[in-house]
């Protein structure tokens, strides 16, 4: 059943308007009578029936709130660093519909992208659009934020999560599955900020401002992984750990 974002769920009767009425309408071709679901920006969802429709506007009749929820029970920030080409977007679109709460983009001293300015909030903008999509076909109960593109500093100084995990290709002491278990036995396993390098790997600069901001290096195993594969993998690993895929 298709999903659709809506600011507020406020009474039994709602219209959608905009981009989405018109996906509706023209690319979906629903009709009267068919069903859809609705989410709000707080999270709450609703069964709902299409009464009337047309290019701009559809009109629908809320039928009963659902009860389940589709996010994981850890809330996981992905902090990615900049990747080039579309691979960036490949790791928005991918992370959201696995259940990443929120995306950072992160401009690090290897990324081979330079975004700023004008050129950066252009690129956002896009992510956010992909992340919606990426939120909408998953039936994500929320739309996960792209943040504005930050350095490592400004990124580890604005999100100050419970653990803090950056995957590093020299770790060889402890595993990422090891990292998880100290977690979980402090009771820290409810939000968590993933940091992934770009393609050229993250500084050692940049690992030890993160090591001073509470981050734990850890190794995702004896291979190494490419940029829009690493952080993916981690993510799986870390939901798999955390009992959110298929327990």
């Amino acid at each position: 059943m298709h999903r659709f974002f809506v600011p507020q769920l406020y009474n039994e009767t709602m219209t959608i308007e905009g981009v989405d009425a018109r996906h509706i309408s023209k690319v979906l071709r629903m009709q009267p009578g068919a069903q859809l679901q609705l989410v709000s920006d707080d999270g709450v969802s609703a069964l709902a029936e299409i009464t009337a429709i047309d290019s701009e506007c559809v009109t629908v009749h809320c039928l009963e709130k659902l009860a389940e929820s589709h996010e994981p029970a850890v809330r996981l920030i992905l902090a990615q660093g900049l990747a080039k080409g579309e691979k960036m977007e490949f790791i928005i679109q991918k992370a959201v519909e696995m259940g990443a709460y929120s995306v950072v983009p992160v401009a690090m001293e290897h990324s081979v992208v330079r975004l700023d300015g004008a050129k950066a909030a252009k690129k956002v903008e896009r992510w956010q659009k992909i992340a919606e999509s990426a939120a909408k076909q998953s039936k994500r109960d929320i739309i996960p934020e792209v943040q504005p593109v930050q350095t490592m500093a400004q990124m580890l100084a604005a999100n100050d999560c419970a653990t803090k995990i950056i995957a590093y290709e020299c770790e060889d002491k402890k595993s990422l599955k090891a990292a998880l278990k100290e977690a979980q036995t402090k009771g820290a396993l409810t939000d968590l900020l993933l940091i992934i390098g770009p393609e050229g790997g993250i500084s050692e600069a940049e690992l030890e401002m993160a090591r001073a901001a509470g981050a734990v290096p850890v190794s995702l195993g004896r291979r190494i992984l490419r940029a829009e594969t690493a952080g993916l993998v981690a993510i799986s690993a870390i939901f798999y750990e955390t009992g959110d895929l298929g327990d």
